[in-house]
């Protein structure tokens, strides 16, 4: 199975910025289409944005303008440019394959907006 090591996550303030990154541990990470996924405090875990092997990419309308997605297939790891954070974008944010393929999820990594 593969792994999925994110990092990169913390706590700002509301308008700060934050990269996150997600290493996989397979060379299979290269042929597919990879998301990010995100879970609020007492919410279900949903769909960010996701990337396809040849870097077309998708972001859910509500932070379309503030979030960009990209990944570098020589290093098998995926980012996630997160920009003007604001307080609901608090949650532990995951990545794994879109669509999923039952494979186990990371740690995560906590993002968390606050004054």
């Amino acid at each position: 199975q593969v792994q999925f090591v994110e990092s990169g996550g913390g706590l700002v303030q509301p308008g700060g910025s934050l990269r996150l990154s997600c290493a996989a541990s397979l060379s299979i990470f290269q042929e597919s289409t990879m998301g990010w996924y995100r879970q609020p405090p007492g919410k279900q875990r949903a769909l960010v944005a996701h990337v396809t092997p040849l870097g077309l990419t998708s972001v859910t309308k509500s932070v379309r303008d503030r979030f960009t997605i990209s990944r570098d297939n020589t290093k098998n790891t995926m980012y996630l440019q997160m920009d003007n954070l604001q307080p609901d974008d608090t949650a532990v944010y995951y990545c794994n394959f879109v669509p999923l393929r039952g494979e186990r999820w990371g740690q995560g990594t906590q993002v968390s907006v606050s004054s």
